[in-house]
């Protein structure tokens, strides 16, 4: 008997009769109930938010220029991604489940947003009030809502604050202007103080030299009224000595008028006394630090009052008429000294005076002169300070002048634009290599798996897994392998193509490659109808429940929802050795448009899987041409 023979055999035996062919269709329809029923009702849920209760509650009060309190709610209230309800208190409604979660704007929150403008920043607060218990994604939803929501609010507070800043920016950039041309102005007066400063300090140099040349001076002029002062002073006494012997001689004419010749020979020998007197007396002026010129005077002077002695000692020898003259002549000479002598005390006390007036012009000078150089040492430093001035200033103008273009100043538009990329800088450019349309369509490929899986683990509640004829004829282990494993084959490609269709056009979840993804459910069914074949033919039935365990370890480590990868390290050989993840694999490749080459790998392992179990069922089918008391008899019936 040929394995077609047995498949055809138990096909007309699950179908002899109206009840058995119901169950044949029960079967065909039970991946279809499992997959389609439910990618039907998870097709694209996000499109039924707005059907989703959530509170709104708006307490901010804004400010003067801001209300992002009611931006914020019209804009959620506009945009209709959910059953917003705008209350005063939403605590209870969402403890009660009324609302999935409520989302509340502080009083303060519009204050907050711009409390940097008053240097006094904080954050503003939204709080989100979630309660699992009315729905654990439904709280994971509303935190991706409010994380969009605070996105939004940030990039507009942080642009329209890049936009004042820049704005700011404008302004600096016309007053750093203006700074930059009185920098010049007060570059070119630095200039020009800083010259005339040089000159002025250039003529107090030579103030300084006159100064000191008018202080040496000075002190020589002090040092010679010095001498003088000492010289003249005995000068009183002389000349008062001077008009006692003018006196005398006048007194001597008198009595020489009336001797004449008794005392013609005492008036030449006065003669010659007076001859004596005027060396002695130049001879005491000169010693007394009188110049020839003042000692000449003084001699001119006495010769002046010798020259009637003179006079009258000829006209004496001449004539005795003429001593009345010389005696009137010597009481004048002798008046005139009286005069001399009483006039020298001032004149020393002039002298004095003189040599006083001397010192305090020479301690005056000494001061001008150290004054003028404390004026050159501070026109010293002021030339310095000017110098520095001017330099400083030229950098200053030079500086303001360069950083006026490195200032911004952009024009409305482009300030807009920069403001807009400073407070959202970063933007998403979604680049999808594969992409699935829908949130069903991404689930599809995990449902299809499972759906394919229990299509295979239902069939063999009806179907034997060997022909009991076969064994007992002594058939060839393959071939009564094949033949078991025949019927349910067909019958699970019958599945296939009934999900496939419904899935596809009533569904309307479109694959990027359909033949390809109809002979991969192929594939799948094949294998898995001979993994659960060989099961069930080896093990009887504890073969069934290894199938259920083989499916719960699949649940968990195929990565149908989450990726694989996020699952406990110590499940990783579950991913990687049983058949539920490259079944997976190779749909999402499929459906979706991925590399080819890789559903080819997956294929490859899931044939691999097909021999396996086939080569599994085989042994199964020889060991069981040998009757035992238990299969005679089992300890478990399922």
């Amino acid at each position: 008997m040929s394995a077609l023979r047995m498949a055809f055999n138990e096909l007309r035996r699950i179908t002899s009769g109206k009840l058995p062919k119901l169950a044949v269709l029960a079967l065909a329809l039970v991946p279809l109930l499992y997959a389609s029923l439910y990618l039907y009702a998870n097709k694209d849920p996000y499109s039924n938010l707005d059907n989703v209760p959530a509170a709104l509650v708006v307490k901010d009060k804004g400010t003067e220029d801001v209300n992002a309190g009611k931006e914020v709610s019209d804009e959620l209230l506009n945009g209709r991604k959910f059953n917003w309800k705008v209350v005063d208190d939403a605590d209870e409604g969402v403890r009660k489940g009324e609302y999935v979660f409520a989302l509340t704007l502080p009083e303060d929150f519009s204050e907050a947003l711009t409390s940097a403008e008053q240097q006094k920043p904080r954050q503003g607060v939204l709080t989100l009030t979630t309660n699992d218990a009315n729905n654990y994604l439904g709280s994971t939803i509303a935190n991706q809502v409010v994380s969009e929501v605070r996105r939004a609010v940030t990039a507009k507070v942080s642009t329209e604050a890049a936009d004042k800043l820049l704005l700011g920016f404008s302004t600096i950039r016309q007053e750093t202007t203006k700074a930059a041309d009185g920098a010049t102005k007060l570059a070119d007066g630095a200039a020009q103080l800083r010259n005339g400063v040089n000159d002025l300090d250039s003529g107090q140099r030579q103030l300084l030299d006159g100064a000191t040349q008018a202080a040496n001076g000075a002190v020589q002029l002090r040092d010679g009224t010095h001498q003088l002062r000492s010289q003249t002073s005995v000068l009183p006494d002389s000349t008062r000595q001077l008009a006692g012997g003018a006196r005398q001689v006048a007194n001597g004419n008198e009595t020489a008028a009336t001797q004449a010749e008794e005392y013609a020979k005492k008036a030449q020998a006065l003669v010659g006394v007076l001859d004596q007197a005027d060396g002695d007396i130049a001879t005491r002026l000169r010693a007394l630090g009188f110049t020839e010129d003042q000692v000449q005077r003084v001699l001119t002077t006495i010769g002046q009052v010798r020259k009637p002695v003179d006079d009258a000692n000829g006209k004496v020898q001449g004539a005795a008429g003429d001593l009345r003259k010389l005696s009137n002549g010597a009481d004048q000479v002798a008046d005139g000294a009286e005069l001399l002598a009483s006039k020298m005390p001032a004149l020393v006390d002039g002298v004095g005076k003189l040599d006083e007036g001397a010192t305090k012009l020479a301690d005056g000078t000494a001061q001008l002169r150290d004054g003028e150089q404390k004026a050159v040492d501070g026109t010293t430093k002021l030339k310095d300070g000017a110098n520095q001035l001017a330099d400083g200033s030229a950098q200053l103008r030079d500086g303001l002048t360069g950083g006026v273009d490195k200032i911004p100043n952009a024009d409305d538009p482009t300030r807009a634009a920069i403001a807009q990329a400073i407070g959202d800088p970063v933007a998403v450019r979604g680049l999808s290599q594969t992409k699935a349309a829908t949130y069903g369509a991404g689930l599809a490929p995990f449902f299809l798996g499972l759906a394919t899986w229990i299509g295979a683990f239902v069939l063999f509640l009806l179907l034997r897994p060997l022909s009991r004829r076969a064994l007992a004829a002594g058939q060839s282990a393959l071939r009564v392998a094949l033949g078991g494993w025949l019927p349910g084959a067909l019958l699970g490609i019958v599945q296939v193509l009934v999900m496939f269709t419904v899935v596809r056009f009533v569904v309307d979840i479109e694959p990027s490659n359909p033949l390809g993804t109809f002979g991969f459910l192929v594939l799948m069914s094949l294998t898995f109808v001979a993994i659960l074949h060989a099961l069930n033919a080896a093990f009887g039935a504890v073969g069934k429940f290894l199938g259920l365990i083989l499916l719960i370890l699949q649940l968990v480590s195929a990565g149908g929802t989450f990726p694989w990868q996020t699952i406990p390290v110590p499940l990783y050989p579950l991913h990687y050795g049983l058949p539920m993840g490259y079944a997976v694999d190779g749909l999402r490749h499929l459906m979706y448009g991925g590399d080819l080459g890789i559903v080819g790998h997956d294929a490859v392992i899931l044939l691999a899987w097909l021999v396996g179990a086939l080569a599994l069922t085989s042994v199964a089918a020889y060991k069981q041409r040998v009757w035992t008391a238990s299969r005679l008899k089992p300890e478990l019936v399922l």
